[in-house]
C-alpha cells in the first residue's frame, strides 16, 4: 500500500546491527524551531535595519503572493503530516520512524513538510514585505538540507535498506 516497515523491509538487518526502536535521525533541531528562529531573526533585522522591499508599494500584490505562498505551503504541510497519520508513524525528528510512508504526496516529494515550511515561510516575508526573512531563507536552507534532511535520509537508509535507496532513486527530495 505504500508502507513498509522496518521489520519488512530491515528486521533481521537492524537486530544484527544493534538498531532499536529507540533510535531516531539525530537531527540538530526540530525543523520547525528552525523556521521560527530564522522568522524571528529576520523580523528583528528588519526592525534594526529596515531595507527597501522590491515590490513596496503595492500591499495588495504583495499581500497576494505572500498568502497563496502559504495556502499552498499549508496545503503541502498537511498532506505530508496527513499521510504520516494515516501510516501510524510519527511526525516529530525525535521520535523513531515507525514506516516509510512512499505514497500520497510522498510519491511526488520526499520533504512535503519542510517544503510546506519553506512555502509559508516565504509566503511570510513576501506578505510582511521583509527582506531579511528572505535573505535568510538561503542559510535557514543550507541548515535544513544538512542539519536535519542528510541525517534523517542517513537514517533511513540504515533503518529500511534497499526499499529507502529504491525509494530515494524514484522520488525527488524537494521538487
Amino acid at each position: 500500500m505504500g508502507f513498509v516497515t522496518p521489520q519488512a523491509s530491515a528486521g533481521a538487518d537492524m537486530a544484527m546491527a544493534g538498531q532499536t526502536d529507540t533510535e531516531t535521525a539525530g537531527v540538530i533541531a526540530r525543523p520547525p524551531l528552525l523556521f521560527l528562529a530564522a522568522l524571528l531573526i529576520g523580523f528583528v533585522l528588519d526592525r534594526l535595519l529596515r531595507l527597501p522591499f522590491p515590490v513596496a508599494g503595492n500591499d495588495l500584490v504583495t499581500w497576494i503572493i505572500g498568502g497563496s505562498l502559504m495556502l499552498i505551503g499549508f496545503a503541502l504541510f498537511i498532506a505530508g503530516i496527513r499521510n504520516f497519520s494515516l501510516a501510524a508513524t510519527p511526525v516529530p525528528t525525535n521520535e523513531p520512524t515507525r514506516v516509510l510512508v512512499t505514497t500520497g504526496i510522498h510519491g511526488w516529494t520526499r520533504n512535503p513538510i519542510y517544503l510546506g515550511m519553506f512555502l509559508i515561510y516565504g509566503g511570510i516575508g513576501v506578505a510582511a514585505e521583509n527582506i531579511w526573512i528572505l535573505v535568510l531563507t538561503l542559510p535557514l536552507a543550507i541548515l535544513i538540507r544538512y542539519g536535519v534532511v542528510a541525517r534523517e535520509e542517513a537514517y533511513l537508509e540504515r533503518r529500511f535498506g534497499d526499499a529507502y535507496r529504491d525509494y530515494r532513486q524514484s522520488v525527488r527530495r524537494w521538487l
